[in-house]
């Protein structure tokens, strides 16, 4: 089995109850054809880059899987019959390293990974206080070099 990850816009005409059932019919073709659901994401209605058929939002949903790869060609044509959807795409990971993104991608789908920008920014926030206080520490020895090189002069 590989690992995929599929995503496609929805258009924005549809009631809830009719995404609702868009994706379970996306999400049954795949259990169909014994593949693994890993994690959903669900993104919501958002605006497009561009117009897509007069259409300037969608409701985006991503899904992540393991599965054959023969499943790909059927699900593909499934969603080019389907007249709701505006874009989609399957993404194959394919090497270790691929792979490991693609779990840590499920993982934060499923709320297990907190996000790494406040990690980032937590880092961020320390690396400018350390900053600060090395500033200080600086400025300090600074002065005390210059009230040294002063007294020198005048003795």
């Amino acid at each position: 089995m590989r690992f995929y990850e599929t995503m496609f816009i929805l258009k924005p005409t549809l009631t809830q109850e009719e995404i609702d059932a868009k994706i379970e019919f996306f999400k049954n073709i795949l259990l169909s054809n014994q593949a693994a659901i890993s994690g959903n994401l669900n993104m919501g209605m958002r605006n497009l880059a561009y117009e897509i058929n007069k259409h300037k939002r969608g409701y985006y949903y991503v899904i992540y899987f393991q599965a054959e790869p023969t499943l790909i060609k059927e699900l593909e044509r499934n969603y080019r019959i389907s007249e709701d959807i505006l874009r989609f795409i399957v993404i194959k990971y394919e090497n270790k390293t691929e792979q490991k993104t693609w779990q840590t991608l499920v993982d934060r789908a499923n709320g297990k990974i907190v996000e790494p920008k406040k990690k980032l920014k937590q880092k961020k926030d320390d690396e400018k206080e350390n900053l600060k206080e090395g500033s200080s520490e600086t400025n300090a020895k600074d002065s005390a070099l210059e009230t040294e090189s002063a007294t020198e002069e005048k003795a």
